[in-house]
Formats: structure tokens, C-alpha cells, sequence
């Protein structure tokens, strides 16, 4: 078993988030793409999100009809700040995968603060690095380890942009999957 592991908050999940996750698992043949909404963001956790089963239903929804791809609840249920070395070392024990068959995929402007997060070095020990690049953000590859690089069309696509464009009434059609732009709506989410 090859597993990628795409981590984030996922407010909401869009198709710039299916692009890459599709693109990296064909590159590397992986056999999984595990989407894994994060509780806390230990980087901004006074932002407001939609709350967990929203976030984790819309991923549902976006990658329904995709057999490659998975969502996790692992740290919603664990709660409190989600950190990643955590997230990799409980699914190296359930899964029995070492670093060469678990890889950690991230945007460019992930990578660029890798080592502002906790323990960064057993990430590293864990997994391998997939970076992906994002709009305007250069992809610097560190002093402290190898990356992956995939490349993905380039998409000016931001979660937060789009929590914007709904409360503004804006349309975001063709930017989330048909299902999660009807779940926005149907839920009243990021109306104001």
C-alpha cells in the first residue's frame, strides 16, 4: 500500500484540493489519497470554521465516485490542535507503512514553513514530502531532506476566497464540486 496524505482545514474543500491530490496520486501510483480535515489548525486556531461534520461531509461529497480517494476523521475525533506528526505516526502504526509507502502532501507554501512545525524532523523520519506548487509561492527545497516534487495546473483557487465569494452572494460554480457547492446552500454555510 502506497498512501498519500493531504491534510488541512478544508473550509471548504474545492476542486484546486482534487486537482492536486489526483495529480500527485497518479505521479507517484499511489493506491490511496487519505483527505484528513484537521480539528484545530495549530497555525491560526482563533479562525472560525464550518463546524467538523460540515468540513468532513463536503470531502464526502467532493470525492464521491473517486475509488483511489478518502476521508479520515482521525483528528477531528482526537480534537484539540491538529498536528501532523501526530496524524503520521498513528497511521504508520495502523497502517504498518514506513516512510517509503506514506507520503505527506503539500502546497509550496507549506513546505517554505515545515520548520515552524512541531517536530518536523520525525515528519521527515515518517514520510516522504510530495510539494506541489501554489500560485505566486516559489518552491524552496530544504537544506533538512528530499522532496517530491509533482507538478499540477496552477489554480488561483483559496478556500478562504470562497467563504468570501458566498457571503458576498457570489457564484461558486465550477470552483467546488457540484455536491458541495448544493451542500453550501442547503446549510446556509459562509453566509455571514
Amino acid at each position: 500500500m502506497r498512501l498519500g496524505v493531504f491534510g488541512g482545514t478544508f473550509d471548504p474543500v474545492h476542486m484546486a484540493h482534487l486537482i492536486i491530490a489526483e495529480r500527485v496520486r497518479d505521479t507517484l501510483q499511489l493506491d490511496r489519497v487519505l483527505f484528513v480535515p484537521c480539528a484545530i489548525p495549530p497555525h491560526k486556531p482563533d479562525r472560525s470554521r464550518a463546524a467538523d461534520e460540515h468540513r468532513f461531509r463536503m470531502i464526502e461529497l467532493a470525492i464521491s465516485g473517486n475509488p483511489f480517494f478518502r476521508v479520515s476523521d482521525l483528528e477531528l475525533k482526537r480534537g484539540g490542535l491538529s498536528y501532523t506528526v501526530d496524524t503520521l505516526r498513528r497511521l504508520t502504526t495502523e497502517a504498518s507503512l514506513d516512510r517509503e509507502r506514506l507520503f505527506l502532501i503539500m502546497g509550496a507554501d507549506n513546505l517554505k514553513d515545515l520548520h515552524t512545525w512541531r517536530e518536523p524532523k520525525a515528519i521527515l523520519e515518517l514520510c516522504r514530502l510530495v510539494v506541489v506548487a501554489r500560485p505566486h509561492v516559489e518552491i524552496a527545497i530544504p537544506d533538512f531532506g528530499d522532496v517530491i516534487r509533482v507538478d499540477s495546473p496552477l489554480l488561483e483557487i483559496s478556500s478562504s476566497r470562497l467563504r468570501a465569494m458566498v457571503q458576498a452572494g457570489q457564484s461558486i460554480r465550477y470552483l467546488v464540486a457540484p455536491k458541495v457547492r448544493h451542500y453550501i446552500s442547503a446549510h446556509k454555510l459562509y453566509e455571514g
